[in-house]
């Protein structure tokens, strides 16, 4: 019987198996789709249908270097800490940062559609899907961000062992050893201090309208401030958003190695610009941390491992 790509299609659907797995059971079952599962079932390769379901908020970030000038970063997550801290995985994650920092891609669907770099009969989706049938639990390659510096050069920094994966792109005419160092201690801070914006020009006047708004509440209820003048209180509702807007803009923020503990990040850039007479500033900036924004799945360990040994 001859095999049409609308039923590996289906047959991939199914089981979640890959591309070529799926070709090859319905050649040795002659076409017939229940025979192919079972196939793919007794092989193994059927695993990937039973975990999708499953959360996937542990894993790992991890960037991938070209040149100077780009950088990828990656996150793909795993539903344990355990398989986390496995080498197989880990050695599969690095793979996913150099298929990154290659791809054209402009979004995840584009992306998983490409050739697997490793692999050029698979996709990266029909490679994502072997991973987890070797594995054993749901792995879903989360987002992936490519920065090429065309002004200047983009520096790297992972955290916590893959926890936490920054890019920092800066537009500079001097690309040397202490200029790509003090990008670096930024990219730290980053890491580190979690800002939102690069400076208060990207911000919004709606964002800032909408904070002045929550601010001014929150005066209004506070009992030290009843009955203080309306002028008095718009006071205090600027003061309090412009500490805000320090807080979540990297260059606002105190630099974390300032040795004076008042220096800001842009004093700090400003400061290695005139040491190496370079017109230095800082783009913007990826940061990356594992299992943002993700719902964590709680579960007792023993119970799980007794589930699977059918206890």
């Amino acid at each position: 019987m001859a095999i049409t790509a609308a039923m590996v299609k289906e047959l991939r659907e199914m089981t979640g198996a890959g591309m070529m797995d799926c070709k090859k059971a319905l050649g040795e079952t002659d076409g017939d789709m229940e025979a192919a599962v079972e196939y793919l079932r007794k092989n193994g390769q059927a695993k990937a249908e039973k975990k999708a379901g499953r959360i996937a908020a542990e894993g790992l970030c991890r960037v991938s270097v070209k040149d100077e000038k780009t950088v990828a970063v990656v996150e793909v997550n795993s539903e344990t800490d355990f398989v986390a801290k496995n080498e197989d995985f880990q050695a599969y994650v690095e793979a996913v940062a150099k298929q990154a920092v290659e791809s054209d891609a402009a979004d995840m669907e584009a992306f998983l559609a490409e050739n697997w770099h490793l692999d050029s009969s698979k996709t990266v989706k029909d490679a994502l899907v072997d991973k987890i049938a070797v594995i054993g639990e749901n792995l879903t390659i989360r987002r992936f961000e490519k920065v090429v510096a065309n002004d200047g050069c983009a520096v790297s920094y992972v955290h916590g062992g893959g926890r936490i994966g920054v890019i920092v792109e800066a537009v500079t005419d001097v690309v040397n050893d202490a200029v790509k160092e003090a990008l670096n201690n930024v990219a730290m801070q980053v890491a580190a201090l979690y800002p939102k914006y690069v400076s208060t020009d990207e911000i919004s006047e709606e964002y800032k309208a909408h904070e002045k708004e929550i601010l001014a509440e929150q005066i209004k209820n506070d009992p030290k401030m009843a009955g203080k003048p309306e002028k008095v209180i718009e006071g205090a509702v600027i003061g309090r958003l412009n500490k805000e807007l320090k807080e979540i803009c990297l260059l606002e923020q105190v630099y974390v190695k300032a040795e004076d503990g008042k220096q800001t990040v842009a004093k700090y850039i400003e400061q290695v610009a005139k040491e190496n007479n370079a017109n230095l500033s800082v783009k913007r900036f990826v940061r990356f941390e594992t299992g943002e924004g993700l719902e964590k799945k709680e579960e007792n360990f023993a119970e799980e491992v007794a589930k699977q040994m059918g206890m």
